[in-house]
């Protein structure tokens, strides 16, 4: 008995460090860094020639928030970020995407302008959109152009 005693010591702090390995990797997922995703995207076909609004939805399934801080496209060189608080909308430099949460840009809501249209969009077409953020790589997103009546399924 004695030996298997000893054995049983000598091989315990194997078994708890490949343990230690085990949970330290399982801890290395997606808990630390963003997950993003978009979906819902759409861009309702300005009245105007020269302005226009962008929706979408951005999910984070990490653990990590992030932030939406810039948005590019051919359409138009003017693009900014605005968040409305009550009936007040202002132009805002980022947009919080929590951990484990949404960023919804909706009517009445947080959305994005797009000002000096190199044309006007018609609809059906689709515009393409890059995302940045504040630490996740650029998304490339393809919107389309629905007409201005247009509202999303819930």
């Amino acid at each position: 008995m004695r030996k298997s005693t000893a054995a049983t010591a000598a091989a315990l702090p194997l078994l708890l460090a490949g343990a230690l390995v085990l949970v330290t990797g399982c801890d290395s997922g997606s808990k630390d860094k963003p997950e993003l995703s978009v979906s819902g995207a759409y861009l309702p076909q300005p009245a105007m020639t020269d302005m226009a609004a962008a929706y979408f939805t951005v999910k984070n399934d990490g653990g990590k928030a992030d932030q939406l801080t810039k948005v590019t496209t051919p359409l138009s060189g003017d693009v900014t970020l605005h968040s409305t608080e009550g009936s007040q909308m202002k132009h805002t430099e980022k947009l919080d995407v929590p951990a484990n949460g949404t960023l919804s840009l909706s009517r009445g809501g947080n959305h994005l302008m797009l000002g000096k249209l190199e044309r006007k969009p018609k609809v059906g077409e689709k515009v393409e959109f890059t995302l940045h953020f504040a630490t996740s790589a650029p998304v490339k997103i393809q919107v389309p152009v629905e007409s201005a009546s247009f509202r999303p399924k819930d």
